[in-house]
């Protein structure tokens, strides 16, 4: 199982970026994606998931991140508009494996993990 994330960058804030999380070694049927974030001095946040049957948002994104999946692709995007700073951070997508929902987004509950994309943004 391989989850390899791209689209990071340096962008203004108020811009927007696209991340893509391509999966290779397994599908998304019976599996939740998701996508944390690990900024300077904070622990892992989760902020978006998606799976069979649900999608979920951290609060701190919710309005402005948009999760979405291309099963042919085999790929989870996460649409950020509105940046912040505050949104700079490593970003990660992490899969869940042999669930239909969406776990409580927390380090312990995902089975496999990219190596991250980083996402700056500036004032």
């Amino acid at each position: 199982v391989q989850l390899v994330e791209s689209g990071g960058g340096l962008v203004q804030a108020g811009g927007s970026l696209r991340l893509s999380c391509v999966a290779s070694g397994f599908t998304f049927d019976e599996n939740a994606i998701a996508w944390f974030r690990l900024a300077p001095g904070k622990k892992y946040e989760g902020i978006s998931c998606i799976s069979d049957t649900n999608i979920d948002y951290a609060t701190s994104v919710k309005g402005r991140f948009t999760i979405s999946n291309d099963n042919a692709k085999n790929t989870v995007y996460l649409q950020m508009n509105s940046l912040k700073p505050e949104d700079t951070a490593v970003y990660f997508c992490a899969a869940s494996v042999g669930v239909n929902r969406c776990p409580y987004l927390s380090y312990p509950n995902m089975n496999y993990w990219g190596k991250g994309t980083q996402v700056t943004v500036s004032s």
